[in-house]
């Protein structure tokens, strides 16, 4: 996911625990630990102050329902997060439990890196999540993680610029959110009333983040692999349809020209600026937003186009497969995704829950509680099968040749044929597929 930069944590080093549970909203849950003494688990992540805060009560309810039982809380900064872990899965001495997001997951599933759970969850346990996000932690059909938060992108908008070009309402409901051709005609409304330095919308596929280019292929109801997760289906009618309209983005002048894959200019930054009227942007930009801008905006739904979709983005927890304890770390990943821990961590962080009931029920966000039921009912347009995809071992190389191709159709004007060709070739080449 990306980062919020204006309110990143940092500062690495460990975490003193446990810590007071006061205010955290949940009750300890009673469990079993392995028998025998002290047992210490280690756990490493990066976060916001607030999602490390969550870890931490989390933690501290789990201490206090686990008799004898220490977990300590490693935080690092993003940058350094996956170095660190490399350099120490080499080196044979990994942590017990860490996080990682699903298009990274793949990678360290596939080297046989991850614990299989199987052994150590109870019967039915991954009925508590959406079938998208149990997809998104399977390596060969086993479980190697437990889906701790996801995200998904949404579209926010500055209401004033909205107001001045006439558009005085936006969809509401799941149900009704703009087609591709209705965003079209809303960001050529917004391109007519606009001085020239000023843009429509920016899309926030930068970097890494290019995954969330997939989003307008699913909406097209295509794939970019096949069933097998190896050879390419991304050459389609349904990649030609998400390749031409996000194209039209630059040929219509509806996004700024820096707005390309290896942009070092987040799109989020030109909705802050109000250069751009309207942002695809996850729901973690919720708090920083709150505080930060000082003009009216709001979230509505993704469009949608054959059907609707998004981006599965968020986290994963995973315990190494050298783990010294592996049934506390599978019991520590089961109470860290129980209904209340999920809950407390989603509404402080501004995330989104993975669990079924959470997701049924609804949550609230701590800051705009009202706009938690956008990034929700988006996120339930995403399908076991695109999230499958996403995890897929090769999603890292993947991910290169999609931000090369991107790149050069957005900002060298590549044909769509010869994109759509060349992403295939690619591909095949990053799975051993073919085309």
């Amino acid at each position: 996911m990306d980062l919020n930069r204006r309110r990143f944590l940092i500062s690495s080093g460990a975490m003193s625990l446990p810590l007071l549970l006061a205010g955290c909203g949940f009750a300890p849950q009673q469990s079993t630990p392995p028998s025998g003494g002290t047992k210490t688990l280690t756990f490493t992540t990066w976060g916001t102050d607030a999602e490390l805060a969550s870890f931490a009560r989390a933690i501290s309810a789990f201490e206090q329902a686990n008799t004898g039982v220490r977990v300590e809380l490693n935080s690092v900064p993003y940058g350094q997060m996956f170095t660190n872990i490399d350099a120490q899965l080499q080196a044979g001495n990994p942590p017990d439990i860490f996080r990682v997001p699903y298009y990274t997951f793949g990678s360290y599933a596939g080297r046989d890196q991850l614990l299989d759970l199987r052994p150590y969850l109870e019967s039915g346990f991954s009925d508590r999540f959406t079938d998208a996000a149990w997809a998104a932690v399977q390596g060969d059909d086993k479980p190697y993680g437990v889906p701790h938060h996801t995200d998904t992108s949404a579209i926010l908008y500055n209401k004033g610029a909205l107001d001045s070009a006439g558009i005085t309402s936006v969809p509401t409901t799941l149900d009704d959110a703009w087609t591709w051709e209705e965003l079209t005609q809303v960001a050529a409304t917004l391109r007519a009333a606009q001085p020239a330095d000023s843009y429509p919308m920016a899309y926030n596929w930068q970097g890494n983040g290019v995954t969330r280019w997939l989003s307008l292929l699913f909406q097209a109801d295509g794939r970019f692999l096949d069933t097998d997760l190896v050879d390419p289906t991304i050459n389609s009618d349904a990649g030609a349809a998400a390749l031409d309209f996000s194209s039209s983005f630059f040929t219509e002048n509806f996004v700024p020209p820096n707005n390309t894959i290896k942009s070092s200019t987040y799109a989020s930054d030109t909705w802050y600026s109000q250069t751009s009227a309207m942002v695809w942007s996850g729901a973690f930009i919720i708090p920083d937003a709150t505080t930060t801008l000082d003009f009216e905006w709001g979230a509505t739904f993704a469009p949608r186009n054959e059907r609707g979709g998004g981006d599965f983005g968020g986290n994963a927890l995973v315990a190494t497969a050298e783990t010294a304890n592996p049934e506390l770390a599978a019991l520590f990943l089961d109470f860290i995704t129980g209904d209340g821990q999920m809950r407390d961590f989603c509404q402080s962080a501004s995330l989104l829950p993975t669990r079924k009931d959470l997701t049924e029920s609804g949550i609230e966000f701590d800051v705009r509680p009202e706009l938690a039921p956008v990034f929700v009912g988006q996120a339930s347009t995403v399908r076991a099968e695109d999230s499958s995809q996403v995890a897929s071992p090769d999603m890292s190389k993947i991910i290169t040749v999609l931000q090369d191709n991107l790149e050069s159709a957005f900002a060298e004007s590549t044909s769509t044929a010869d994109t759509l060709a060349a992403m295939a070739d690619g591909i095949a080449q990053a799975t051993g597929g073919t085309t």
